[in-house]
């Protein structure tokens, strides 16, 4: 079930729950208990349909919010205009389950010393988000080919504007799994384990021998990395590093490609 549909599935138990218990009479008065017990119902729905953890707060806090709101007298305005504004910045991450993360300077260190050092390098980041990567990484590698794919509208216009005197920078708004990934020698990726699969899948389809698949946070599931690199930053970075060697990768291991 796509995430969205187990959203409003959760959203409409709640609702269900707290108008069964209104109707008992066992709370008290006013629409706050109701709003708390939509909330929790709705919560535990989400969890009992499989929704990914984070989605229990959102249920959590969705009618209380919605009940404040309302009292409030906001004018519909600035409803419209919230809505455009998380519109640009997550774009499809309702579809594809992967929020804005930002990489910092010590991260895009640890991954310079992973390009090779005796020739320029070429590098995808996947969702690139503001440029976070690619901005600190073009400082230290200025030799290097740095690109960056992006599908949210603001975050790469925001990119495009903060990388243009940065030129071995490259960047483009579109899907990453609609390009071919065989010409870099390092592909990037700080998504979420939802995508992973499919990032393994296509990494193992095109990447050519050598090349190196760095998952910022989010193991693939089932493969051993050949490297996993702790970052001496606050958020305790991990950098999970993978050689799926491409075509050769699927002959030695009889994997065929999509």
């Amino acid at each position: 079930m796509p995430p969205a549909l187990k959203a409003l599935l959760a959203q409409l138990i709640g609702t269900a729950a707290a108008l069964a218990v209104a109707r008992s009479g066992l709370l008290p008065g006013g629409l706050w208990p109701v709003a708390a017990i939509q909330a929790l119902a709705a919560a535990v729905a989400a969890t009992a349909l499989g929704s990914a953890p984070w989605w229990r707060w959102i249920h959590l806090g969705f009618a209380p919010l919605v009940l404040a709101a309302l009292q409030l007298h906001i004018a519909p305005g600035w409803y419209l205009a919230a809505f455009i504004g998380f519109a640009l910045v997550f774009w499809s991450s309702f579809r594809t389950q992967v929020p804005l993360f930002l990489s910092n300077p010590s991260t895009a260190a640890a991954v310079a010393e992973l390009l090779p050092r005796q020739r320029p390098a070429r590098l995808l980041d996947l969702g690139s988000g503001t440029g976070s990567l690619l901005r600190p990484l073009a400082r230290l590698r200025p030799d290097c080919r740095l690109e960056g794919i992006e599908s949210a509208p603001a975050p790469y216009a925001l990119s495009v504007l903060l990388s243009r005197r940065q030129p071995t920078i490259a960047l483009a708004r579109g899907d990453f799994f609609e390009i071919p990934w065989t010409d870099y020698d390092l592909v990037y990726a700080f998504l979420s384990p939802v995508p992973m699969a499919q990032v393994w899948q296509k990494a193992s389809t095109e990447l050519r021998p050598g090349a190196l698949l760095v998952s910022n946070s989010f193991p693939v599931d089932g493969i051993e990395p050949e490297q996993v690199i702790d970052v001496d930053d606050r958020r305790h970075t991990r950098l999970y590093c993978y050689r799926p060697a491409g075509p050769a990768y699927q002959q030695k291991s009889g994997i065929t490609g999509r």
